[in-house]
């Protein structure tokens, strides 16, 4: 299987570029984004119980290779960094199609591919939309917001999951190979040890640039991102009026009451 995993800035204060209104990120400290550690896991935990490799993949500048040792770190096998120069600016419809073409590319080398393994979200762009849009570019089943795997029959090539609903949960069988996108409930990540440490070192980390995959440079970064950022700004600040309620509490009880009433436009309380 393959978990898609992203570097992201561990500060909010990037500076975006004047010409292409994308984050800046050279200079800025960077983390694994925190939803990934929950696909890191499941994918871990999903190999070491039905057997296979848990593969990390992903796309950026040289530096994203951090990300991929923390991977390896938490139990993967195996790393990939899908980096080439033209992938750089690339929205989340050109991401998606290049991380799917490097999915294709890793099937090439490592063999068939039965789960491919989301965050919800990155938190830099907070749209949650790369891991359905993959499942879309893959022509795989997409089951987003999973909250509990409760099966993985590789004989009748299916898996089974329970989906977090805003009112419930709902289950929801389908066929493999499928690609998930999980959510925090799913699983409580473990530290790694020293030992699992040491063992990262060993562990290799592959590159995949453009020439590696079946897309085109029309097909990925700016030039394949139809998402045109035309203004950025900070959203106005909100004034908030409080008012302080003082003297005899059954008073001051009274008066919230009637001042909520006429609020509400109910004219007046008894």
């Amino acid at each position: 299987m393959v978990v898609c995993i992203k570097q992201v800035p561990s500060s909010t204060k990037v500076n975006i570029d004047p010409e292409t209104k994308t984050l800046m990120r050279g200079g800025v400290g960077a983390m694994l984004n925190p939803f990934d550690e929950f696909a890191i896991e499941e994918g871990v935990r999903l190999a070491e119980k039905h057997g296979g490799e848990c593969i990390a993949l992903t796309m950026g500048p040289p530096q994203a290779t951090d990300i991929l040792r923390t991977a390896l770190e938490q139990g993967c096998d195996k790393g990939y960094l899908a980096s080439d120069r033209a992938f750089a600016g690339s929205d989340t419809l050109a991401t998606s199609r290049t991380l799917a073409s490097a999915i294709r590319a890793i099937e090439k080398r490592d063999g068939p591919v039965d789960l491919v393994i989301c965050g919800q979200q990155a938190i830099d762009g907070d749209t949650g939309q790369v891991g359905p849009s993959l499942a879309v570019r893959m022509n795989l089943p997409p089951l987003s917001y999973v909250s509990k795997v409760r099966e993985v029959d590789l004989e009748k090539r299916e898996i089974t999951v329970e989906r977090m609903l805003e009112r419930g949960t709902q289950v929801v069988r389908s066929e493999l190979p499928a690609v998930l996108t999980v959510v925090k409930a799913i699983n409580l990540p473990r530290f790694p040890s020293l030992l699992a440490k040491r063992k990262a070192r060993t562990r290799p980390v592959e590159k995949l640039t453009l020439a590696d995959l079946d897309i085109t440079e029309a097909d990925t970064g700016l030039k394949g991102s139809p998402t045109r950022v035309v203004k950025i700004f900070p959203p106005e600040e909100r004034k908030i009026a409080s008012v302080v309620y003082t003297g005899d509490p059954k008073e001051s009880a009274g008066k919230l009451a009637l001042d909520l009433a006429k609020l509400l436009g109910h004219g007046g309380a008894s």
